[in-house]
């Protein structure tokens, strides 16, 4: 997630209006943060992960003490975002976004640290992908407040302490085994995202379809789910073009049968495959045996770029 996709989200987050349909021709990275649970009781599914936060909340809280720092890995889309913005929003304080690809140097570090009032959650996306001088900054403000900034270079360099108030840091990471041990051991708690049940999936998507004025039926939401890849995210998109395949080709009314044309116009299998995915698949099974076969070679053989394969 970028800067941009970072302040829309907190954008959508802190719009207290419900959303309306009206408000789903807008942009759809909007859309999607629109939709996103407000408070630990309306998060659906997470169920060990949601009584740990209540429980360090409430703890927080009842001392009158900044929540411990919080570190939250796990697959794209299952929604560790969504949890630092419910943070913020539980301890009724601001919440302040950044990815760790936008902190390239410890002086951009020090200027978001700086910003910050005491009891602020600030949430780093992506934060195995920092540099390595920021992350070497961000141990000693979690754990002592502060933050010593190096003013000039060679012998007349002098470090000039700067205190920070309190605050939790809230770190989401897809790839929780490239982060260091020291930058690991200074989180208070650190909880995993699992792949959602296709039936918290389900509840996912009739909430969403409230939100999106979508008359959905239990078939069609049982349809999407099962095609989402264990991935709220991933339902909300498909629920999404179900939506304008209903209002285009029908009477609006997700059914089963409906659901079924709309995902396979959309090329999303019964697995919740889609063209790439299979087509990864087909030359890595057909082609090279089942591998093993290089990451360059294979996007060569389906005609993609490396990074998107």
């Amino acid at each position: 997630m970028n800067e941009s996709e970072l302040e829309a989200a907190e954008m959508a987050y802190m719009t207290t209006r419900p959303l309306t349909a009206t408000d789903a021709d807008g942009d759809e990275r909007v859309v999607e943060a629109a939709l996103r649970p407000r408070t630990l009781d309306e998060v659906v599914g997470q169920e060990r992960v949601r009584e740990q936060l209540s429980l360090l909340l409430q703890a927080a809280r009842a001392r009158q003490r900044v929540p411990d720092h919080v570190l939250m890995s796990g697959p794209p889309g299952l929604g560790k975002t969504t949890l630092a913005m419910i943070i913020a929003a539980e301890m009724s304080v601001p919440l302040r976004l950044t990815s760790g690809p936008a902190i390239t140097h410890a002086g951009d570090l020090a200027a978001i640290l700086s910003g910050l009032n005491e009891g602020d959650v600030l949430f780093v996306d992506e934060i195995h992908r920092m540099s390595r001088p920021a992350e070497e900054m961000l141990y000693m403000a979690m754990e002592d407040f502060r933050v010593d900034v190096v003013i000039g270079k060679g012998p007349g360099a002098t470090a000039i302490p700067l205190e920070i108030p309190p605050f939790t840091l809230v770190g989401a990471t897809t790839r929780a085994g490239l982060l260091p041990s020291p930058l690991r051991d200074r989180f208070g708690f650190t909880a995993r995202l699992e792949f959602y049940e296709p039936e918290d999936l389900e509840r996912i998507v009739h909430r969403s379809a409230g939100l999106l004025d979508v008359h959905l039926q239990s078939e069609g939401a049982r349809e999407i789910s099962l095609r989402s890849r264990g991935t709220p995210r991933i339902a909300n998109r498909l629920l999404r073009r179900v939506r304008d395949f209903a209002q285009v080709r029908a009477n609006g009314v997700v059914t089963r049968d409906l659901a079924r044309s709309a995902l396979d116009l959309f090329e999303v299998d019964e697995s919740g495959l889609d063209r790439l995915d299979r087509s990864v698949l087909d030359v890595l099974c057909r082609r090279f045996g089942g591998g093993p076969v290089g990451v360059s070679t294979l996007a060569v053989a389906v005609g993609e770029e490396r990074e998107t394969v």
